[in-house]
């Protein structure tokens, strides 16, 4: 594993101040693209995961989470949905100890991607009918301690129908944990739009003993983007 995460290492940066990059939109590329770019480029976790060795900025959202909520811990076992390209899983695995062998981590994606010391990779699409077989059937069985999901669908701009295709992952996430969480378990998944919907809340109540909502700092501002974390799993009624 590239750099060792300790609690408390949300903080990104450091040093001298950082001087903005600014791009003109050049010929054949949309504006819309420029803006991603540029936002790429002045974003200080995505030079900072490039630093440490993390495949995406999105690891530092789990760090901070986690660093608050303690959500990992050495020697569970994890499945992370919508795992590529492995930020959350790197993560997991070191928090776990999977790597050291002292705890497991499967990451399940449709898409392949280069694989990560201590972590176990799954190719299959989580909102198939026969996705929870799958997963436990991978996992011969056994039941793990946390379930992670940073699934987002690709964005159309219509901020209803983005936030409908949304809650419609979250909602496979949580068949997928329903089948495989072990008692007392949890259930950390990303949400829009100012947290899961009341359906969906009301399903999460019953089926743990707390729910609650949280938006990281490595979340851009602009982003409608909170997740929802559910602990102390009972079983889905």
């Amino acid at each position: 594993m590239g750099s060792e995460t300790k609690r408390g290492g949300s903080e990104v940066g450091g040093g001298g101040r950082r001087l903005a990059v600014k791009l003109r939109t050049a010929k054949g590329r949309k504006t819309a693209s420029t803006r991603w770019l540029q936002r790429q480029l002045n974003d200080p976790y995505v030079e900072e995961a490039k630093r440490r060795g993390y495949r995406s900025r999105a690891a530092f959202k789990l760090i901070e989470i986690d660093d608050k909520r303690r959500v990992l811990r050495p020697g569970i076992a994890v499945v992370d949905l919508g795992a590529a390209p492995g930020g959350w899983s790197q993560i997991a695995a070191e928090r776990a100890g999977s790597g050291e062998g002292k705890g497991r981590v499967v990451a399940v994606d449709l898409n392949a991607f280069e694989p990560l010391p201590g972590v176990e990779v799954l190719l299959l699409d989580v909102t198939e009918a026969a996705a929870a077989d799958r997963i436990r059937a991978a996992l011969k069985g056994a039941r793990v301690d946390v379930v992670l999901s940073d699934m987002a669908s690709p964005a159309t701009g219509h901020r209803q129908t983005d936030h409908l295709r949304v809650i419609a992952l979250v909602e496979a996430a949580l068949d997928i944990a329903d089948g495989v969480l072990a008692p007392g378990g949890t259930f950390l998944a990303k949400v829009f739009q100012g947290g899961a919907g009341g359906e969906l809340v009301a399903r999460l109540k019953r089926s743990f003993a707390k729910v609650s909502h949280i938006k990281p700092k490595a979340s851009r501002p602009e982003s409608p983007e909170v997740y929802v974390l559910a602990t102390g799993f009972r079983g889905s009624k």
